[in-house]
């Protein structure tokens, strides 16, 4: 597969996993369940839907340092996001939690020596904003304790859109082997809760193998085909698709304001990975 084809199969699935992700919103309010216990349940069936992945392609699971890097940082990731959204605003935990492309940019400069280019800098910018703008109307003080659980969220997430840089690295393998710990840490929670409706479990059974089983697998592709801090770029989707589908599906208001920051947020992304396709397809000529 040429460089261009790489760059469109990497695009087109980091896609895939943002709008996979961004309906965890709306199917988590269909679940009466604590936090801990609906991501101990979504990561327990997500094993599933990674056994069955791995078992079609003949992905072979490897187990090294950076592999269990990459298994720590999702846990700590899901988890500190879960927290931070107990102890801070839903909207702190977001923004916060994209902070991400800024650590993608430090750790780049630091473990690679990757700078980023110009437009890399314009469009994290211009993504960041349109976040801010989104949740502009939401953004409080919060919690000193849960803003730096988010801020720490974003870090880990950064870590995990590098797995494929580094030479040992797997991201499959780390993403597998992190579900798992959630799931054996997290999942016994769930035996508290009362609710097993039809609808509860039909919304967790698709948070499980869509919202994180398919997800991941998406994002373990793109990550290997898009660079760190693309794939990351590409993500701002999901932080602003995720209320709007809440808002269509539950009647809920969106203001303009918040409606121009995903304005912002999607121009800025189409824009930026047209131009990098473009970029590659010439790179390849």
């Amino acid at each position: 597969m040429n460089q261009s084809a790489n760059a469109r199969l990497g695009v087109g699935m980091m896609l895939c996993a943002s709008l996979l992700f961004s309906t965890g919103g709306l199917l988590c309010k269909l679940i009466p369940w604590s936090p801990l216990a609906i991501n101990g349940a979504r990561s327990l069936l997500s094993l599933v839907v990674f056994a069955v992945f791995l078992k079609l392609t003949h992905h072979r699971l490897i187990w090294n340092r950076t592999v269990l890097l990459g298994a720590v940082s999702t846990f700590a990731m899901t988890t500190l996001y879960v927290v931070a959204n107990k102890l801070t605003t839903a909207a702190n935990t977001i923004i916060l939690q994209y902070t991400a492309p800024v650590w993608i940019i430090l750790f780049m400069a630091v473990l690679f020596r990757v700078r980023p280019t110009r437009r890399d800098l314009i469009t994290a910018a211009a993504v960041f904003a349109g976040i801010l703008c989104f949740f502009l109307d939401s953004v409080s003080a919060g919690s000193p304790a849960g803003n730096i659980c988010a801020v720490l969220s974003g870090m880990f997430y950064a870590i995990l859109f590098l797995l494929n840089q580094f030479p040992n690295g797997d991201s499959l393998s780390s993403l597998f082997f992190g579900q798992m710990i959630s799931a054996a840490c997290l999942s016994p929670l769930v035996v508290q809760e009362t609710n097993f409706e039809t609808q509860t479990l039909i919304a967790v059974l698709l948070l499980g193998v869509f919202q994180v089983g398919a997800a991941y697998i998406c994002f373990s592709i793109g990550t290997k085909h898009t660079n760190p801090l693309s794939a990351s770029l590409i993500n701002g989707i999901e932080p602003v698709l995720n209320p709007v589908l809440v808002a269509v599906f539950w009647g809920e208001t969106i203001t303009p304001v918040s409606l121009a920051g995903a304005a912002i947020v999607l121009v800025s992304v189409l824009t930026y990975n047209i131009l990098g396709v473009r970029s590659a397809a010439q790179n390849q000529t």
